[in-house]
């Protein structure tokens, strides 16, 4: 995929957009890690925390992005990441059992193995938007990450203030889930012929996510 082509640059926006949705529980994550260290250590275990997620992230991405590869599992994946979708947009229960550490050595650790369990999502629907390319991976990451760290309170506050930024996040999380089940190679063939089918499926799929969520709400106000 050349790096300047269209498909890569929407791909590399999908990604940016898809780690910004989903930069709340990270952002929770990291503060609740440090916030017992002096000011300083709170800093320095933050940039040194961050470091070490970017790498796991990384590997863990490209694990998945190979194990996409497997015929069946790009449509799974593509299934699962539905339910993610669906999952951001109704909102979580906002529980998270994140023990504050008092030193940097700990902080440091615990920003980056809760990172880990509670990026998964945020993984597959990396990998899911990345469609096989390595380096749209780590592109990627390296420029969404550091903005979710270093601007997660703000990002936090934009959301609050503008809450059709999550709706944004979850129609791409929606659009890569459909996009997803598209391209799986055991069913690309049959979609390849019937481009009215896949286009209906991104409608239905992105449709369905906001519709499943939406429709309960005006229908317990009323």
């Amino acid at each position: 995929m050349d790096i300047l082509s269209p498909d890569f640059l929407s791909a590399l926006v999908a990604i940016i957009v898809i780690d910004l949705a989903l930069a709340g529980d990270n952002a929770i994550v990291i503060a609740l890690a440090a916030r017992n260290l002096p000011p300083a250590l709170q800093k320095r275990a933050i940039l040194w925390g961050t470091v070490g997620a970017i790498a796991v992230r990384i590997a863990m991405t490209m694990a998945v992005v190979w194990l996409l590869g497997i015929p069946g599992l790009m449509a799974i994946g593509g299934a699962v990441l539905v339910w993610i979708a669906w999952k951001l947009l109704k909102g979580g229960s906002g529980e998270h059992e994140i023990k504050s550490a008092t030193t940097f050595w700990a902080a440091m650790q615990t920003i980056v193995i809760a990172d880990a369990a509670m990026g998964l999502d945020n993984v597959l629907a990396v990998a899911g938007a990345a469609h096989g390319s390595f380096t749209l991976v780590v592109i990627g990451l390296l420029i969404s990450v550091p903005i979710v760290v270093w601007g997660s309170t703000m990002i936090l506050k934009w959301v609050e203030k503008f809450p059709w930024l999550v709706h944004i996040g979850v129609a791409v999380l929606a659009w890569t889930a459909a996009k997803m089940i598209v391209s799986e190679p055991v069913l690309q063939p049959w979609f390849a012929t019937r481009q009215e089918f896949a286009i209906a499926l991104h409608v239905l799929v992105i449709g369905g996510v906001f519709a499943s969520v939406m429709l309960p709400r005006r229908m317990a106000r009323s």
